[in-house]
This record gives C-alpha cells, structure tokens and sequence, in this order.
C-alpha cells in the first residue's frame, strides 16, 4: 500500500496524462487532484475538466487556473528586464513557464492537503529538473511522481495499449499518428521537437509553422509600432495602456503576421545530450530589440556593461530551473534596481523577419546629451585634448611589453 494519500498532477488532458492520471489511481491507489494551466496556449481546456470527471476526479479536486497575466508580469517580463537569451539564440519560452507551474502546483497540494505532486515530463529532459527543482524550493519535503522513471510504458504504442486497455479516450489525431512534433505553447512562444526535427540537417516543413508567416510570405509594407516604457516593463503599444498579458498577445500578433521570431536551435539539455528544436517567439523577439533599444539611452554605460555580463549567467539559472534559487532572485534585484529609469519609448519598423529600431526617446532619464556628443561646434562642451592623455595612460602597459619585446629581440 502506497503511503501517498493524494497527489496534485499536472493535467493537460491529453494522451500522456490522461494514462498518468489513470496509472497514479491503479499504481499508488490514492485519490488525485488534476491542475491545468491556461498559460495562453490558445487551446480548449475544458475538455480537460470533462476527461478528469470521466476518471472519477472530484469536481472540487479539478483546477483550471487562467495564469496569464501573472505568467507575463512576474516571470516573462522579469527575465526581459535582463535581456535573457540562452547560448546566444533561445529565449526560454519553454523554461520560463515552469517555475509557475511549480508554484501553483505546491499552492494547490497546500489547498487541498495532498502529500506528493506528479508530472509527465520524460527522464531525458530538462522540464523533470525544472519542475522538481521548483517544487522543492517551495516545499522541501513533497513527494515527486514521475511516471516517465517509473512505468515502463516508453513508447507511444505502449501508451495507446495502455489507453485502450483501460478506456481512456483516445483523441483520432493520436490514432492516425499525431503531431509529428513534440509541441510546447504559451504566450511566449511555441517549439517543436521530435520526428522529423531528430534530424539536425533536416530543414523544418513550412506547414509546421503555426504563429508565424515566413519571411518571404510576410506583407512587402513595413509597419510601424511606437512602445513605451516605465520601469523596464511594456506599458502601452502605438498610444493604448495594455495588461503585461495583453501586451504580449499583441506583439505576437504583430510579429507573426511579419514573419519574425522564429528560430531552429541545437541547445545543450541540462541532463547532457544535444537536442534540436524549433521556436516560435514573435513578441518575445520584438520585446528584446525593444528593451536594448530603450536602456541604450536610459543605462549608465557601466550599468549596462554589468547587465550584459550577469546575463548569460541569469539565463542559464532560467533555463536549468533555478528560478527560485537564492542566486537568481538576488540577481534579480540588481536588475530591477537598474530598470527604475528604464523609461520613455521605442519606435520599431518590423518587416520581413526584421525588427528594426528606428527611434528610441526618453524625456525623464535619457543620458543622451546631444550637445557633447555633436560633430558640430560644441561649444567647449568636450575638450578634445583631454583624450589625449586618457589614451597614453591607457597605451603604457602595453608599450612597456613592446619595448621589453625590442630588447629582447622579439617582435
């Protein structure tokens, strides 16, 4: 006899945790709470609350939790503000969901009592490490069920007996054979993984592509949108005041009819292999360009120079699960610290995959002095000859080593 009572899973209602829900009853015999997040993956969930009941779930054990708004204003812009790419390309669309997932998760088992919380994510990826990593920082001693390192169901014909066997509805694209792809979505992004992508020279199919036009599909008229800052974060789009959720909604929107923010990315996995995915990121691009745009004016040169460096250090804290790890929230309030003058507008011209800056003002906090940096008479604003002896000062070490290489001979 198991000693978990009852246990919180991460439901989507589709194939992999619709079996999960079904084997935690038989295997652990405990009773289950079904959690599902509406990230805006712009899919149906109340499908997934009609499937929980046809399994018995208690309608009171059943959540259907609408998190966009706080998944945009405490987790994606937070890590805009620091301008986060992973390994030079990726913009967590993925990595940055689960954190919350986590979070409402343990809230949920501290609602309802439950002693253990159960995902579907596999034991080669990185979502287990997020997940359970997120879930422990929250509530040390929970109990974690991952099914994908228990049960030997390990195949997708495994899953589809184990369905039939036991009546779990089997959706007809599942029964022709599916999505070719691994998909993830949320108002960040979507990727795709698996099938054909297992291939890293295989150029992805055009049909795959849900969000975006190609670049070469896109309108031949650039369009343009005016952005505005307080604090670092989007507030307004083209003059309108827009919720965090909102405001992403309509920078995918924007992008995607412009062919922007796709990427095909061989990243390095948390648990060491490579893995090929592809990524949709309309808004999220936009919102990058955007946000370097605005802090070029705003950002002590010295402030920005540190940003850049604590950056790839932040992203890998994201992408390897540690959002709730002392380390990145002290980071983060650097951050938040240096984006209180992050504040005025950003004018971009997007076109054909391309967003391009075209104009960027702040009337409060830019550190832009147009008088000293004017090609024209400044007026004794800079003195030239002062540069002279900043760059002697700067030159001695390295003209000591070339006269110590003339002595001895080198060149």
């Amino acid at each position: 006899m198991s000693d978990v009572k009852k246990v919180v899973l991460a439901y989507s209602g589709g194939l992999d945790t619709s079996v999960i829900l079904k084997w935690l009853q038989d295997t652990y015999q405990c009773e289950v709470v079904t959690f599902t997040a509406d990230l805006g993956q712009g899919e149906e969930l109340e499908p997934a609350r009609a499937k929980a009941l046809k399994f018995g779930i208690k309608p009171e054990n059943i959540f259907i939790d609408d998190l966009r708004e706080e998944f945009v204003r405490d987790f994606v812009f937070p890590m805009f503000r620091c301008n986060t790419v992973y390994e030079g390309e990726y913009l967590l669309g993925t990595s940055i969901a689960r954190p919350l997932i986590a979070k409402r998760l343990i809230e949920i088992t501290n609602l309802t009592g439950a002693d253990a919380i159960s995902h579907g994510a596999t034991g080669k990826g990185n979502d287990q490490v997020r997940f359970e990593l997120g879930a422990y920082a929250l509530k040390p001693g929970i109990k974690v069920i991952a099914p994908w390192r228990e049960w030997d169901l390990l195949s997708r014909e495994k899953l589809m007996a184990y369905a039939e066997q036991h009546g779990i509805p089997v959706d007809m694209k599942h029964k022709q054979g599916g999505s070719p792809y691994s998909m993830d979505a949320n108002l960040l992004h979507i990727s795709y993984e698996g099938r054909h992508l297992e291939n890293p020279a295989a150029e992805a199919e055009e049909s795959m592509w849900r969000w975006t036009v190609s670049p070469e599909a896109a309108p031949d008229k650039a369009e343009y949108l005016d952005i505005d800052y307080e604090k670092g974060d989007i507030v307004a789009l083209n003059g309108q005041a827009m919720t965090p959720a909102q405001v992403l909604a309509k920078l995918n929107e924007l992008g995607g009819k412009h062919g922007i923010g796709r990427l095909d990315l061989v990243e390095n996995r948390y648990v060491g292999m490579k893995s090929r995915g592809c990524y949709e990121t309309p808004g999220g691009t936009i919102m990058l360009r955007a946000h370097r745009a605005i802090e070029s004016i705003c950002l002590d040169r010295e402030v920005a120079h540190l940003k850049d460096d604590l950056m790839p250090r932040y992203a890998s804290l994201v992408y390897n699960g540690y959002w709730w790890s002392p380390e990145r929230i002290a980071l983060q309030t650097l951050i938040d610290h240096t984006q209180h003058c992050v504040n005025g507008s950003v004018r971009v011209k997007l076109y054909k995959g391309n967003v391009i800056v075209v104009g960027r003002d702040s009337k409060s906090d830019s550190l832009f002095d147009s008088t000293i940096a004017t090609f024209e008479d400044d007026a004794g604003a800079y003195d030239q000859k002062d540069a002279a002896g900043f760059i002697k000062l700067n030159a001695l070490r390295m003209r000591i080593a070339a006269n110590l290489r003339a002595k001895k001979g080198q060149a």
